[in-house]
């Protein structure tokens, strides 16, 4: 799988003939330069968040999804299967002081893509459902893991997302940017909490992953990307 680290929680994916570009951020507001690429398929955690849903700067005439309109028993877009598992905003930030809003739903997704298992945690600000782990429990090759902490899921409870769904790989997203416009928590506060050896800083925005070269589950391979955008 090629992977491609656009800014905050967007990532291009490309696998099994297909590109997929998840959670895209609106450029005006949070700062972030446009994605300007084409894709096959946009996933977004919501439809309400500026951060998260904005797909009008991805080209090539995707097919959209909401994440939070996939039905409990999953969907299938362009032959790619996804699985939703609703959640909420942080129900303790004061999204009405910063951003004029009460906190909204959103979901984490699920897919399989060029053979690898993918979780992406959209912006869940709360711990995870037990039943969300239960359903995920070995079920994921690759987190993409938010982990700037303020108004989204706190890194001990990602802690535990780690520990029950097995990852092999994490990506860490959604975490402070010099570019960007939201105070959170830098990319070293998470990796900070592995062995060194356990990190891997890329050097750059794009990686290829291949589950041969991945450690065994539950004991994942960080890698630290660089923001294209």
């Amino acid at each position: 799988m090629k992977i491609k680290f656009y800014a905050h929680a967007s990532f291009r994916l490309e696998g099994d003939g297909l590109s997929v570009v998840t959670d895209p951020y609106t450029p005006s507001i949070s700062k972030f330069d446009p994605i300007g690429e084409p894709a096959d398929i946009v996933i977004m955690s919501s439809a309400t968040d500026d951060f998260h849903c904005d797909a009008s700067h991805v080209t090539g005439g995707p097919a959209v999804v909401n994440a939070l309109e996939i039905p409990p028993e999953g969907g299938e877009v362009k032959g790619l299967k996804i699985r939703s598992f609703p959640a909420m905003e942080s129900m303790t930030f004061d999204f009405q002081k910063y951003f004029q809003r009460d906190p909204d739903a959103n979901a984490l997704y699920h897919f399989t893509l060029d053979g690898i298992r993918v979780l992406h945690m959209g912006d869940i600000g709360n711990p995870v459902a037990p039943e969300h782990l239960d359903a995920l429990d070995g079920e994921v090759d690759l987190l993409l893991a938010l982990t700037g902490e303020h108004a989204t899921i706190a890194l001990d409870d990602l802690d535990i997302v780690i520990e029950r769904v097995k990852p092999r790989a994490v990506i860490p997203m959604h975490y402070y940017s010099p570019k960007g416009v939201l105070d959170i928590e830098p990319v070293e506060t998470f990796t900070k909490r592995f062995p060194e050896d356990r990190v891997t800083h890329v050097g750059g925005p794009e990686l290829e992953l291949d589950l041969a070269d991945l450690p065994p589950a539950g004991t994942p391979q960080i890698f630290v990307l660089e923001q294209s955008r």
